[in-house]
Order: C-alpha cells, then sequence, then structure tokens
C-alpha cells in the first residue's frame, strides 16, 4: 500500500503529536507499506524551529519513511492569528509538494487550515483521504479563550466541513467521536476510534537513586513532576502557586516542571524558594528514566478544558506505574481517563492547596500510590500498544484503498 501522510509536526519534536504521526509512519513501513510524509519543521515545543533544520526544504529518509521537509513561518508567541499564518505557509507550501503517486492519504489535524488546503488537493487528486484528529480545533480555540465565540463558530462550521469531506476520520477517544457525530453532524459510521499509544521506551537497567542524584533530587523530597508543553492550557501558574504553599508550609513536596513552551519564561520569572524547579526536556533516551524518578506525576489544565484533548502525556505516565495527579475539571477527557485507568487522582484546576494535599496524601500513603501505579500499568498494556493501534490504522486505510476490496 502507498501511503502519504501529510501534518505540520514529526519528529524529532519530543511531545505533542509529533511522536504519533513519526510512529504511524514507521510502524507502515515496518508492514512493508510504501510511506512518505510531507511536514514542517520542528519547532514545538519551544516554539522556534531548530537551529540545525536550515534551507527552505529538506529531503531524508528514516526508519523506512521518505520525509519531505517543508520550512514555515513559526510564531515566537502563539495567538489564532499568527497560528493561522503558521498554517497556510506550511499548507500552500504541502499543497504544491511532490506527494508522490499515493493510494491513500492521511491529513493530520490540528493544524486544521493546513489540513484544509491539503484536503483540497487531496480531492482535486482523487485519491481516498483520511484525517486523523488529535485535537479538536474549534473546541480549542472555545475552551482555551484565545478566540471569541464569534471565531469558535465559524472555525467550527469550517472544522465539520473539512472532516466531512474525507472518505474517513480517525480520532484518538470516544468522546471526540460522540462530539464530531453529535455536534458537529458527522455520519458515526464514517467515524473510527484509534487510542494514541506510549512512544518512549522504559529503560531495562534503570538505577532510580542514580537518576535521582543526577537530577539533585533529594531522597526525602517528593518530587511531583510535570513533563510537556508549558502553554496557555496547562495553566501552570497553579503549580507555581502550589510551590508556594508548599514552601509557607514547609512541605517535602518539590515541583519539577519539565519541557519548554511559549510560558516558560514568564513561570521562570515567577519562581521563588526551592519548592520548584524548571529543567528543559529531556532526550528521547532520557524522557522515561526522569519520569521514574520522580514520585507522583502531574497533569496540570486550564479551568474548563474538557473535551478538546487527550493530553498525549499520559499514555507515559500509565507505563511507569507512579500515580498520577489531574488537576482538571471534573467532566473533562482527562479524569475520564484518569478515572477509568484508575490510575490516580483528581483535582480542581486552579486550587494550589488542594494539589499540596493530593500529593502529601500520596506521599504518606505508599499502598495507595503502588496501587493506582499499578493500576495505570495494566491500563497501558491493554489499551496503549503502539502495534495494535498501528494495526488497527492500517486495516481502515486498506479499506479506502479501491482495488483492496475488487
Amino acid at each position: 500500500m502507498k501511503v502519504t501522510i501529510v501534518g505540520l509536526n514529526y519528529s524529532p519534536e519530543p511531545t505533542g503529536i509529533a511522536p504519533y504521526t513519526a510512529g504511524l509512519a514507521e510502524g507502515l513501513a515496518k508492514f512493508g507499506d510504501d510511506v512518505r510524509v510531507v511536514v514542517g519543521y520542528p519547532h514545538y515545543p519551544q516554539w522556534r524551529i531548530e537551529s540545525s533544520f536550515r534551507g527552505s526544504t529538506r529531503r531524508e529518509t528514516s526508519s523506512g519513511v521518505r520525509v519531505l521537509r517543508l520550512r514555515h513561518f513559526v510564531p515566537r508567541i502563539p495567538r489564532l492569528a499568527n497560528r493561522l499564518l503558521m498554517e497556510l505557509t506550511f499548507g500552500l507550501r504541502a499543497a504544491i509538494a511532490n506527494w508522490g503517486s499515493p493510494e491513500v492519504i492521511v491529513l493530520v489535524s490540528p493544524a486544521l487550515f493546513s489540513t484544509l488546503i491539503a484536503a483540497v488537493r487531496a480531492r482535486v487528486s482523487r485519491v481516498p483521504t483520511c484525517i486523523w484528529v488529535q485535537d479538536i480545533y474549534s473546541l480549542g480555540v472555545a475552551e482555551s479563550g484565545t478566540g471569541g465565540g464569534f471565531s469558535a463558530r465559524i472555525l467550527s462550521t469550517i472544522e465539520g466541513r473539512v472532516l466531512s469531506s474525507a472518505a474517513r476520520v480517525v480520532v484518538i477517544h470516544d468522546r471526540f467521536k460522540r462530539y464530531l457525530v453529535e455536534d458537529l453532524g458527522m455520519d458515526g459510521n464514517r467515524v473510527e476510534v484509534v487510542r494514541n499509544w506510549s512512544h518512549v521506551e522504559t529503560p531495562g537497567d534503570f538505577d532510580r537513586e542514580a537518576e535521582r542524584s543526577r537530577l539533585g533530587w533529594k531522597s526525602a523530597e517528593t518530587i511531583v513532576l510535570h513533563a510537556g508543553n508549558m502553554g496557555a492550557k496547562q495553566a501552570l501558574e497553579n503549580v507555581v502557586e502550589a510551590s508556594f504553599v508548599s514552601q509557607s508550609l514547609g512541605s517535602d513536596i518539590k515541583f519539577v516542571l519539565m519541557g519548554d513552551g511559549n510560558q516558560r519564561s514568564s513561570l521562570e520569572k515567577m519562581v521563588r524558594g526551592d519548592r520548584l524547579e524548571i529543567i528543559d526536556p529531556a532526550r528521547e533516551d532520557q524522557f522515561m528514566a526522569v519520569l521514574l524518578a520522580a514520585d507522583v506525576l502531574l497533569v496540570n489544565e486550564r479551568a474548563g478544558l474538557t473535551e478538546m484533548s487527550v493530553p498525549s502525556k499520559l499514555t507515559s505516565y500509565f507505563r511507569t506505574g507512579l500515580p498520577v495527579i489531574a488537576a482538571t475539571d471534573r467532566g473533562s477527557v482527562t479524569a475520564q481517563e484518569i478515572e477509568l485507568a484508575g490510575a490516580g487522582i483528581r483535582v480542581d484546576p486552579g486550587e494550589p492547596v488542594a494539589l499540596i494535599r493530593a500529593a502529601e496524601g500520596l506521599a504518606a500513603d505508599s499502598e495507595a500510590s503502588a496501587r493506582f501505579g499499578a493500576a495505570g500499568k495494566s491500563f497501558s498494556a491493554a489499551y496503549h500498544s503502539e502495534e495494535t493501534a498501528v494495526r488497527r490504522f492500517r486495516t481502515i486505510l486498506e479499506a479506502l484503498v479501491p482495488d483492496r476490496d475488487a
């Protein structure tokens, strides 16, 4: 099967959508498919193109996948308007790029407007198209407050039409499917659910104390680690405030934010005392070791985010066997995942005292922590298998190729 995947984000971006796009492409290649990808230059989560990626176009082959990288505009501080410009610059370049002679095309959304432009190209080419929805774009605008209600309604209409133009839509959660069917009016028979997977390997010879020593974490400290993007929807000011509470109480709870993003510099200016540390993203081969060296893993979300996304970090978190605290709304997708997995505790967002109490409760109850961690690990084994996900995705794509059913 000849497959072309078009999406803004791709490896070596360490977080977000990129690892899954790369994982799908490389997984299909392992099955013997002819796979090429048309992608942007690495820029996330730091919101600047990596210095080693020069020029306007770059071609390479990685893990059996032919990769065409196209340079595009990247906003230093992303907002709705300048993100739209980024998507348009990538989408227009992708539309005139060489896609080969695919039998089926996969478009990755977001970015919605890149997907819209690429979908027009695919329709002109008369090649069946599958859109892979990692986040619901219009809900992201509505729930994050980056655009007004009018903008959200316009984007919802555009998103519904773009997705309805595809032969199939693949979403990463059942709640996403429900939204597309009930709110955007899509035919449920054309929407498939394929969960994301854990894309990082657990080290085989892990020495927890040595890793904590390398990181400068004291054995008496309870490390609560948030890994990933530092953006508006993470609302990490809540963690900063929780660190102040920890400091004032003389608590052993220490918060660590690992990653990058457009809010990092602002967060760094807020740090006071030694109950909060902000560190750079770990290399891929060190990422799981850093997670395993912590005591508790944290998801922190802005209040009001209920449907827009499933944090990609959960697939890695569950794999560690450590308990998770989710500071998120009760009705959010994140809260549902934590409850379904039985992997930890939910507290209300924007409540730093509640966050401290939850962390101290887990630190004092090793049995509960172990129970949450074991449940998350079992859930990961059952639902976050990369091979299972890629195989399922491949079956969906094969069904779209006309000759396959002949």
